[in-house]
């Protein structure tokens, strides 16, 4: 029975926004999600995992098979993007993280691939923005409070580093 769309892995939409970019085989998205990729820059899968990926996004109707590419060695099918999965793909890099411990990993891997697909960088980073902007000043009272524990420490920094982040992320593209 096919998982509900919304419980997607990240490496599944990883898989499926480059499928939606262009239809490929399998062995094309272990390259470029390989180190030293532009994706890989950010983040790596490994080939196992990217073909389990690959077998969530079948089993979801969000690609399928269409073709397969001429040649020796093992057959490989083109994958190919349905309607619901360029849908899934657009939503899913739109959509603001939750957590600012996902913006080094996933805001990262939606502002690496929103492009691809023409994506509205400026809106998700304003998305962004008004996510963490409540978290933000709790994090600081945590974090400089007289009792503040390593993890309230860490996470207040880790904040003010999304913080630097984000304010010339967002104002770069008013600029230009």
């Amino acid at each position: 029975m096919p998982r509900d769309v919304d419980d997607l892995a990240l490496s599944e939409a990883v898989c499926l926004v480059l499928i939606v970019e262009q239809p490929q085989h399998g062995w094309a998205l272990v390259r470029a999600l390989a180190p030293g990729s532009e994706v890989g820059r950010v983040w790596t899968l490994s080939r196992p995992l990217t073909y389990r990926a690959i077998d969530g996004l079948l089993e979801r109707g969000l690609v399928a098979r269409k073709g397969e590419v001429p040649g020796a060695g093992p057959k490989r099918q083109i994958l190919t993007a349905t309607a619901k999965g360029r849908k899934v793909a657009r939503q899913w890099l739109a959509e603001p993280v939750a957590h600012l411990r996902d913006t080094r990993t996933v805001l990262l891997l939606k502002l690496v691939l929103g492009p691809r697909l023409g994506g509205d960088r400026q809106a998700l980073l304003d998305a962004q923005a008004a996510v963490f902007e409540p978290h933000f000043a709790a994090l600081a009272a945590a974090g400089r409070a007289p009792g503040a524990d390593d993890v309230d420490r860490w996470r207040y920094e880790s904040s003010l580093a999304v913080q630097r982040f984000l304010a010339p992320a967002r104002s770069r593209k008013r600029l230009t």
